[in-house]
């Protein structure tokens, strides 16, 4: 299990790093506790990291919940009823995997998948920016466009120009040009770079730099620092866990936040895990029912101790594939740094200029939404574009979930406009005894998606007409096809129109049924 360590302890790092402002700020955009965000970042670290058997996604609290859970706190009236939603969730997630559910992350359009890498990407650039200029007002953990705080994506850009801080740009500036190093040349050139990651040098310098310019200029403001709770002591640090309150477990609204919580969080995982078993260089296939158990179980944790809701995230888990992480060691030991800093160091976190990590999250970024990839889906043709960059898209304008159901929806077409026009080849091949002479083949499999096409083609052929329909390479006739060519036949003898029917048994002319016909064959009826 540890025969990668050395991948997967520096990976960790960065990832601990990315999850730290994610899981306040997520925690934040909920209106939840701060607390509760650590808590959801350490039990996806630890218990989903065990269970599952994804090796390089990383799960934790997600920005894609963040409006459903702010609305739920309202609704329910208190935390603590929240948090039994949280724990029923869980269990509906368990009882999903193990009634096999996962299967339908099987079938989501690789366009699309690959789509909703690169919006997330493209989002998280953006969402960066005005951290990284120092705008201490922007949402951190937010990635829908339109933010809890009524500012959206570009507003927050716009606002930021009024709140440009010097000493943000130089930490922001600088600490790119520590990361670029690291993987440009350093991590490449020496072993031991390769152990100590940029990110952490990063911080390092961050830190310095905030504690010899606190009182000038150029100095950090301490709205630009990460934020983490700072118990005074043993007692105080254990009164920031809640527990659910058992009394409204006959709640309604309590068992529908829980459905909807269990719905949203499984489907948001098994679309992270296709992306990220995309993502793994090592193309290792993540099994997603025993995912979802995972899930399931980390959001019983969860709930049960006073944190948010968990799911496989992409931005974690895209960090630590990007880190060089091979094993859930990395997602498992992040999980354990953010136990032991909240606990032993949390003052020294609170030191941590958040231009530093919004430098870091840049860069994943970047590498998500390379231009590149733009090329290479137009260079795969319009059926995989379109849905690409609609994807793309609606999760840049709306959020996550909708960008996806919008990409869906657009491949969905595309497959059905490919039916109608792939399901049968059809000829004219000349005109013999005053009539025309027409072969239709055909496909493999017809289903009833190819409905139109072929009624399309079988309506519109002229009077006297001799119609050659092959179905020697066909294996499946959905019986809606069955049902069009049977009414054509009927119509054919009005309009003069002769049939010849090729089959692996032979040929047979003007066919009086259809139905009769397919019916003794078992390879296709």
């Amino acid at each position: 299990m540890f025969k990668y360590i050395k991948n997967d302890l520096p990976a960790s790092i960065v990832v601990f790093f990315v999850a730290l402002p994610l899981c306040l700020g997520i925690a934040l955009a909920s209106g939840a506790p701060l607390f509760s965000g650590l808590i959801a970042g350490i039990v996806g670290g630890i218990v989903v990291g065990i269970l599952s058997g994804s090796q390089v996604g990383v799960s934790g609290p997600a920005a894609g919940l963040a409006v459903i859970v702010l609305a739920a706190i309202a609704t329910l009236g208190s935390w603590e009823t929240f948090l039994l939603a949280v724990v029923i969730g869980g269990a509906i997630q368990i009882l999903l995997g193990v009634l096999k559910a996962g299967i339908i992350g099987y079938y989501f359009p690789s366009s699309v998948i690959k789509g909703m890498l690169t919006g997330i990407g493209i989002i998280i650039f953006l969402k960066q920016i005005p951290l990284v200029f120092g705008y201490d007002k922007s949402t951190e953990g937010d990635f829908a466009f339109k933010q809890v705080d009524g500012e959206n994506t570009f507003s927050e850009l716009i606002n930021m120009l009024e709140y440009i801080t010097p000493g943000a740009i130089i930490v922001s500036v600088v600490s790119l040009g520590i990361l670029v190093l690291w993987e440009a040349y350093l991590g490449k050139k020496f072993k031991i770079f390769k152990l100590v990651q940029g990110p952490l040098v990063a911080v390092v310098f961050g830190i310095l730099y905030f504690i010899f310019t606190k009182d000038s200029s150029l100095g950090i403001k301490a709205s630009q620092l990460v934020t983490v709770p700072v118990p005074e002591d043993a007692s105080s640090f254990l009164a920031q866990f809640s527990f659910p309150d058992f009394s409204q477990i006959t709640n309604p609204a309590v068992w529908i936040t829980g459905a909807t919580l269990a719905i949203v969080a499984s489907l948001e995982t098994l679309l992270c895990v296709e992306a990220t078993d995309k993502l793994d260089p090592d193309k290792r296939v993540t099994p997603t029912n025993r995912e979802l158990f995972a899930q399931g179980a980390g959001n019983m944790v969860s709930g049960f101790i006073g944190g948010l809701p968990i799911t496989q995230v992409i931005v974690r888990s895209s960090a630590n594939i990007q880190s060089g992480g091979k094993t859930k060691i990395s997602a498992i030991i992040h999980g354990f740094f953010l136990l032991g800093s909240v606990i032993l160091i949390p003052r020294l976190l609170n030191v941590i200029p958040i231009a530093v990590l919004a430098a870091v999250l840049l860069v994943v970024g970047y590498k998500l939404a390379k231009p590149a990839l733009f090329k290479k889906m137009y260079d795969l043709g319009m059926n995989q574009f379109i849905p690409f960059m609609v994807t793309v898209l609606g999760i840049v304008f709306t959020d996550l979930l909708k960008g996806i159901g919008l990409g869906l929806a657009v491949g969905i077409v595309v497959i059905l406009i490919k039916s109608f026009q792939n399901s049968h080849f059809l000829h004219i091949e000349d005109k013999s005894n005053g009539k025309h002479k027409i072969k239709m083949t055909l496909a493999e499999e017809v289903t009833f998606f190819n409905k139109g096409a072929i009624l399309n083609e079988l309506d519109s052929l002229p009077r006297d007409t001799f119609l050659e329909l092959d179905v020697r390479k066909t294996r499946y006739l959905d019986n809606d096809i069955i049902e069009i060519l049977e009414d054509f036949a009927f119509k054919a003898r009005e309009r003069h129109i002769d049939i010849k029917l090729i089959s692996e048994r032979g040929i047979v002319e003007n066919p009086d049924s259809f139905i009769e016909f397919f019916r003794l064959r078992p390879k296709i009826a």
